[in-house]
């Protein structure tokens, strides 16, 4: 065997040392020793700072992930809570902006139901109050749909009107609707009159409402006294519209060189694309008819008379039959 691979080491059961109970003690000792020279004096204060400066960025790196995993989890939380926060916020903004818009809806109509009642206080016939529910879906005529018919009342050419002024004219009647025909359409026509004047005319309807309002008065002499912002009403002499109704204001006044007429546009007075609440009247000549006595027909007028007494009959009989003698006698005597 080669000398090099001989193993010098001095086997461990001659090997000499302190015990394990000696060392135990040992170390205990100076480790209680270390404690209480530490608690006492800080002997080991200058160390702990060292070790603490080196192990310092150590640490810091050791907690970095954790603090990153702790900051985006609160910043999560955080954003969900601002979104459903949010959410709330708008929702609640959302209901607020319908009671505000249903708030100003109720004012809007108590303003124009209060207005309507105020009207039909100065009216002479009796109207009755109705509500518009839907347009006509022909688009060429200007048409609306009240919540009135037949059942209710209401007849054929019965005027409305709205809290500002005459609003159109019932058209067509069916039992539990009205179909009624607005001042703005063609085929619409009314007698106006102009208080500032005394002038009469006829106001249409202007199918062209780019000419600057809708209606107009056709056949107006170029020299007649018209000027912008006259007040037109109603004139009462169609037998439909009572008198001094607003009907419309006169927005433009054309003068042309090659027609003896002048185009007058105007405006009307009521709410025609926006009336919702609305007063049915009877045609004026319907009320003129149930406030006229009845007529009495000659038959019933003499049967009512009083009969003669019948002494005044039996002498009246002998002179009537005297008169036709008489009358002879002074014929042969001429």
């Amino acid at each position: 065997m080669p000398a090099g691979t001989l193993d010098r080491r001095v086997p461990s059961l001659f090997r000499q040392g302190p015990s394990a109970l000696s060392q135990l003690a040992c170390y205990s000792a100076l480790a209680l020793f270390l404690m209480v020279a530490d608690a006492r004096f800080k002997l080991t204060e200058p160390v702990r700072k060292a070790v603490a400066s080196v192990l310092y960025p150590v640490q810091w790196l050791m907690v970095q992930p954790v603090a990153l995993v702790n900051e985006g989890m609160n910043y999560l939380q955080t954003l969900e809570q601002a979104q459903a926060e949010a959410r709330a916020a708008d929702q609640r903004l959302v209901q607020v902006a319908q009671s505000a818009h249903l708030a100003e809806q109720l004012l809007d109509e108590n303003l124009h139901l209060r207005a309507l009642l105020a009207l039909r206080e100065h009216l002479a016939s009796p109207g009755q109050a109705a509500e518009v529910v839907h347009d006509t879906p022909d688009p060429y005529t200007r048409r609306v749909v009240i919540d009135r018919g037949e059942t209710s009342g209401i007849v054929l050419g019965s005027p409305v009107l709205d809290a500002n002024g005459v609003l159109g004219q019932v058209t067509r009647v069916y039992p539990r609707r009205a179909e009624v025909t607005l001042l703005i359409d063609r085929d619409q026509a009314i007698p106006v009159f102009n208080p500032r004047t005394g002038a009469r005319s006829v106001a249409y309807g202007d199918p062209a409402p780019g000419g600057g309002g809708s209606i107009e008065l056709r056949f107006v002499p170029s020299n007649a006294d018209v000027v912008e912002g006259d007040l037109l009403t109603t004139s009462g002499v169609d037998g439909v519209y009572p008198a001094g109704i607003p009907v419309a204001r006169v927005l433009r006044v054309e003068h042309r060189a090659d027609s003896a007429f002048s185009r007058i546009y105007c405006e009307p007075m009521a709410r025609v694309q926006q009336a919702r609440h609305v007063l049915v009247l009877p045609p004026l000549a319907l009320v003129a008819a149930d406030d006229a006595p009845p007529a009495q027909a000659p038959a019933a007028a003499a049967a009512k008379a009083p009969a003669p007494p019948a002494k005044a009959t039996a002498a009246a009989a002998p002179a009537a039959a005297a008169a036709p003698a008489a009358r002879a006698r002074q014929e042969t005597s001429r």
